[in-house]
């Protein structure tokens, strides 16, 4: 399971542009990376802990700008084609998994 945010933060005075770094750092210290600018992704084990992540960024929501979570499974995240110039390269991979057994 994947959990990909996508935002649209105002920049334009100074309390705005610290808003969006602190929701740019919340986002990076709870494990989500950069896919593109605004947009960050994390790979969840479960549906029960992409809705933990999903419940974090709900309280992490700055005051003005729009924020999409969007929560997609591994099969469709690996369908996702992605261009470099012209060149196609593959999606990221899923984190790997600790498993004790």
């Amino acid at each position: 399971m994947w959990v990909i945010v996508m935002f649209d933060l105002p920049t334009g005075s100074a309390d705005e542009r610290k808003c969006y770094a602190q929701f740019r750092k919340f986002l990076l210290k709870d494990g989500f990376t950069m896919m593109q600018y605004s947009v960050y992704a994390r790979h969840c084990a479960s549906e029960d802990n992409a809705a933990v992540h999903a419940m974090r960024v709900e309280g992490a929501l700055p005051p003005d700008g729009e924020v999409r979570l969007l929560r997609i499974t591994d099969k469709q995240f690996e369908r996702m084609q992605v261009f470099w110039a012209r060149k196609r390269k593959p999606p990221e991979q899923a984190g790997v998994q600790l498993q004790l057994f």
